[in-house]
C-alpha cells in the first residue's frame, strides 16, 4: 500500500475543509505506519487519533511514549514530550477520510451490501452470506465478508463483534484486509449509531437494504426520541446505489421516500402482492418453513432451515437484493435453505419432546412481538417460559415493553443479566418485574446466566418452549469496572439440556 506523510495529511483534512490548525506536520517526512485510537496498538511512525468523550491525556502520553509521530484532535494538550498535531473542527468527521486513505480506498475493489433497520439485521446478514457463499464456491471465489453484532469475518479478523458497525478507522481496516484476502462481497449490518456518529462516512454500499422499524435504543446516550433514532436509520439511503425496502413496515411512505434517493429500489412484502418480492403461501413442513416467491421473473417455492416464521421476511429482502446484484436463483434457493447464524434461533429438542428450547438474540420490542408470537402459533400446544434481561443505562423503554410482551406470553420469567454497565442489577430487575407483576407473570431474579438458564430448564413442567433470549453467542457480561468472562447461552442450554435429558431416562428406569 502506499504510505503518506503527515503533510499529505494535513493536505486532505485542509481540503476537506476540517483543518483548525497544524503544527509541525511539514518538517516531518516519515510516512505514517499505523492509524490508530487504541494507544495500546501505536507503534513507531503511529498517527494517532484523540477520540471519545471519555479520551484522557494519559492515553496520548502513553501513544508519545510507544512513537507516536502526531496526533489528531479538536484540541491541543500540553504532553511532557512534544510532537507535531492537528486540530480539527469534528474528530468524527475527520476519522473516516483519515481512514480511507490510510487503507488505500479498499472500497473500489468491493461489492457491500449494508443491512439496516430495528429487526432481522444479524439473520439477514448470514442470509446474504449464505447465497453469495453458494455462488462464489461455484466459481471459485473467495468466501464473503461479514460485520454484524454476532461476529466480524474480514478475511484475516475472525472474532466476536464489539459494536454492531465499527468506528471508521476499524471498518476501513477491516475493507483492507478483504481486498487483500482476494474477498469480492463484504455484508455488514448499519446501526443508527454509526450513521449518526459519522462511523460509515464515505461508504457507498452497491445494496442498502431497510427492513423494518420499531422504537429502540432511547436513552441519553443513544437517541433522545423516536425521530432522532428513525431519522439515523434513514441516512443510510444517502449512501446507497440500490436499495431494498420492506411494504409492510411501519412508516413505508416516509421510507420510500427516502428511498428514492438510489438509483434503483426493489420493495418485498408478504402482505402486498404488488411488492417487487412478493412472499406467500407461508407454511411449516416438519421443521423446515416453506414459502412462495414471486417475482417478475419467477413464482416458485423456497424453503427456509432456520426455524421462525418471521425470518421469510429477512429472505424476501435478501432474495431483492440478489437480485439487484444479479446472484443466480439457484445460489438463492441453496444458500437460504443452509443458513444459519449463530446465536439466532438456535433450538435445541429434548428427547422426550418435553421441552424445546430456543436460543435467539432478541432484545428489543420489534423481536420480542415476533419471536413469542411465532412461537405461540407455532407451538400451539405448548406453553411458554423465558429467561432475559436488559441492558444498563440505555434503551429504557425495553424494561417496560419486553416485560409487558413476557407477561402477556409466558407462564414464568427468569431475569438476568445482560450488561449491566453502570445500573445496579437489581434495579434493572425491578423496573421489568413492575411489569410482569402487572401482567400476572411470576419470576425470579438470578444475575448468572448460566444458573438462570440452569434453573429453568430444571423446573420445567409439562410441555413448554423455553426462549432464551438477549445473548445468544456472546461471552461477556460487561459492568461498569469489570467484565464478566462466561459461555455462550448456546453452550449453557447444550448442558443443561443434557442434563434435562439424563435426568429424564433416570426417571423413567425407576417408574
Amino acid at each position: 500500500m502506499q504510505k503518506y506523510t503527515l503533510a499529505q495529511y494535513r493536505q486532505l483534512l485542509q481540503n476537506k475543509n476540517m483543518l483548525v490548525e497544524a503544527v509541525g506536520c511539514d518538517a516531518n517526512e516519515e510516512p505514517v505506519s499505523l492509524l490508530t485510537y487504541d494507544s495500546k496498538a501505536v507503534r513507531p511512525g503511529t498517527l494517532f487519533i484523540c477520540k471519545g468523550a471519555a479520551f484522557k491525556k494519559q492515553y496520548l502520553d502513553e501513544a508519545i511514549k510507544k512513537g507516536a509521530i502526531c496526533y489528531v484532535s479538536e484540541v491541543p494538550y500540553d504532553t511532557e514530550t512534544k510532537i507535531p498535531y492537528m486540530l480539527v473542527k469534528d474528530i468524527r468527521l475527520a476519522m473516516p477520510p483519515l481512514a480511507v486513505w490510510y487503507n488505500n480506498h479498499p472500497e473500489e475493489a468491493l461489492t457491500l451490501i449494508g443491512i439496516g433497520g430495528t429487526k432481522g439485521k444479524s439473520t439477514s446478514a448470514y442470509y446474504m452470506k449464505a447465497i453469495i457463499d453458494d455462488y462464489m464456491m461455484a466459481t471459485g471465489e473467495s468466501e464473503s465478508a461479514i460485520l454484524s453484532s454476532i461476529d466480524t469475518y474480514d478475511g484475516v479478523i475472525c472474532e466476536e463483534s464489539r459494536l454492531t458497525t465499527p468506528e471508521a478507522v476499524a471498518l476501513w481496516a477491516h475493507f483492507r484486509n478483504a481486498v487483500n484476502s482476494h474477498i469480492k462481497y463484504f455484508q455488514m449490518e448499519v446501526s443508527a449509531q454509526a450513521l449518526k456518529y459519522h462511523r460509515v462516512d464515505d461508504v457507498r454500499f452497491d445494496v442498502g437494504m431497510f427492513l423494518n422499524i420499531s422504537e429502540d435504543h432511547i436513552s441519553p446516550v443513544e437517541h433522545p426520541d423516536f425521530e432522532d433514532y428513525f431519522s439515523s436509520k434513514l441516512l443510510m439511503f444517502e449512501q446507497c446505489k440500490q436499495a431494498v425496502i420492506n411494504k409492510d413496515a411501519d412508516y413505508y411512505a416516509r421510507i420510500e421516500s427516502c428511498a428514492r434517493a438510489c438509483e434503483k429500489v426493489l420493495t418485498f412484502s408478504t402482505k402486498d402482492a404488488t411488492a417487487d418480492v412478493y412472499g406467500y403461501a407461508i407454511r411449516k413442513d416438519g421443521d423446515e418453513t416453506v414459502f412462495m416467491v414471486r417475482t417478475k421473473d419467477f413464482d416458485e417455492e423456497f424453503r427456509l432451515t432456520m426455524p421462525g416464521l418471521f425470518n421469510v421476511e429477512n429472505a424476501l429482502a435478501v432474495i431483492a437484493a440478489s437480485l439487484l446484484l444479479d446472484i443466480p436463483k439457484k445460489y438463492m434457493h441453496s444458500g437460504l435453505y443452509r443458513a444459519r447464524s449463530k446465536g439466532r434461533m438456535e433450538m435445541y429438542v429434548s428427547r422426550d419432546k418435553n421441552l424445546i428450547t430456543v436460543v435467539d438474540y432478541a432484545h428489543n420490542k420489534l423481536s420480542f412481538e415476533r419471536l413469542y408470537a411465532s412461537i405461540r402459533e407455532e407451538y400451539p400446544d405448548y406453553a411458554i417460559a423465558s429467561v432475559f434481561g436488559c441492558v444498563g443505562g440505555k434503551a429504557l423503554n425495553r424494561r417496560q415493553e419486553l416485560g409487558t410482551i413476557v407477561g402477556q406470553y409466558a407462564k414464568k420469567a427468569y431475569l438476568t443479566a445482560i450488561d449491566p454497565g453502570d445500573e445496579p442489577f437489581e434495579k434493572i430487575c425491578s423496573e421489568i418485574g413492575v411489569h410482569l407483576d402487572r401482567a400476572g407473570c411470576p419470576y425470579e431474579v438470578i444475575e448468572d446466566r448460566g444458573e438462570a438458564i440452569r434453573t429453568a430448564i430444571s423446573e420445567v413442567s409439562g410441555k413448554t418452549v423455553l426462549l432464551v433470549t438477549g445473548h445468544g453467542s456472546g461471552t461477556k457480561i460487561h459492568y461498569k469496572d469489570h467484565v464478566v468472562n462466561c459461555k455462550s447461552d448456546i453452550e449453557y442450554v447444550r448442558m443443561y439440556m443434557e442434563a434435562y435429558d439424563s435426568a429424564s431416562e433416570v426417571a423413567c428406569t425407576e417408574i
